[in-house]
């Protein structure tokens, strides 16, 4: 058994682990920024369609003393 082939194919094998995380980590901000973008376009659309089908709600406001 070689010991230095050993431990240079467990050193390949952990920099190679490293790099699947990092692109692992990569992705999962990736798709949090896709998704809170997502929200912030559902937010407004779904407030563009309320005001379109209710268009007298929210336009006055009634005040009296």
């Amino acid at each position: 058994m070689d010991i230095a082939g050993l431990s240079i194919g467990l050193s390949q094998m952990k920099v190679a682990q490293q790099a699947s995380v990092s692109v692992l980590k990569m992705a999962m901000d990736n798709m949090k920024s896709q998704s809170l973008d997502l929200t912030k376009i559902l937010e407004v659309n779904t407030r563009t369609m309320e005001q379109s089908v209710n268009p007298q709600i929210g336009g006055n406001i009634d005040i009296r003393l």
